[in-house]
């Protein structure tokens, strides 16, 4: 099995599930597992409108593969010109940005560990619904480099400025009770109940009209970044797309 063969995606009418399948090695991640990714983001069929990701086995994911971390990808990016290094590395990131498009809605499954880049890619998520034995750290910068998957942004969103400074700096493990009054879940239940909660999560999800849902999701992803003034605007242009669709028009 190669690599991007480790990321599982499945299709059930408005649903797509992906599941990272690398149970050996705690759904350790590699760029491989990234490309595939940004494919399936790419090539996501239309209709679909939620996204549900989980890991195979005890854990949700432990990260980037370390065999990435010591082999020749640092190097190899160190030697870059600045602009090209970024360029990968933002190529990187779009396997996991497009889990905020406005109109999918996207649930992380999380049980045991998810560290890292595991962590990085159920925070792109909108929702993280977290088993009991779930245990989140963010340790890239106590080896020397900083995560850069998107996750510190959400982290802030989340958490606030001094707990996600906090959980960077010394890579701690938060538990999912933690996580659940910092923000971080959306809901934390017994490991056995974790897929049907997150059945039941996707079912509330898609009860929403998708086109009312949507626009709800763009108002509230654009809202942290527009004035005041803005924000009422948006809502006002938003609520008559609504209006008008309601209307046929």
């Amino acid at each position: 099995m190669t690599d991007a063969d480790a990321v599982r995606l499945t299709v059930d009418g408005p649903v797509a599930h992906i599941e990272l399948y690398r149970p050996a090695s705690h759904n350790s991640q590699t760029p491989a597992m990234w490309d595939r990714l940004r494919q399936i983001g790419r090539d996501l069929r239309g209709d679909v409108r939620c996204v549900v990701v989980t890991g195979a086995g005890p854990s949700f994911s432990s990260g980037l593969d370390r065999a990435v971390l010591a082999g020749s990808l640092p190097g190899e990016l160190a030697a870059l010109p600045e602009t090209e290094a970024e360029e990968r590395i933002a190529e990187f990131q779009a396997a996991f940005s497009w889990l905020r498009r406005p109109d999918l809605l996207t649930i992380a499954a999380v049980q045991g560990h998810a560290v890292g880049a595991g962590l990085q890619l159920a925070l792109a998520c909108d929702f993280r619904v977290l088993a009991e034995d779930a245990r989140l750290r963010m340790p890239e910068v106590t080896l020397g480099i900083v995560p850069d998957l998107g996750g510190t942004g959400r982290l802030i969103e989340l958490t606030g400025y001094a707990r996600a400074l906090e959980l960077c700096l010394t890579g701690r493990a938060v538990t999912a009770r933690e996580a659940l009054a910092w923000g971080l879940a959306t809901i934390v239940v017994e490991a056995a109940e974790l897929t049907g909660a997150t059945r039941d999560l996707t079912a509330a999800l898609l009860s929403a009209p998708r086109a009312a849902a949507t626009e709800a999701k763009a108002l509230l992803l654009g809202a942290t970044t527009r004035t005041a003034g803005e924000q009422l605007a948006a809502e006002r242009a938003a609520q008559v797309r609504c209006l008008r669709g309601l209307a046929g028009a």
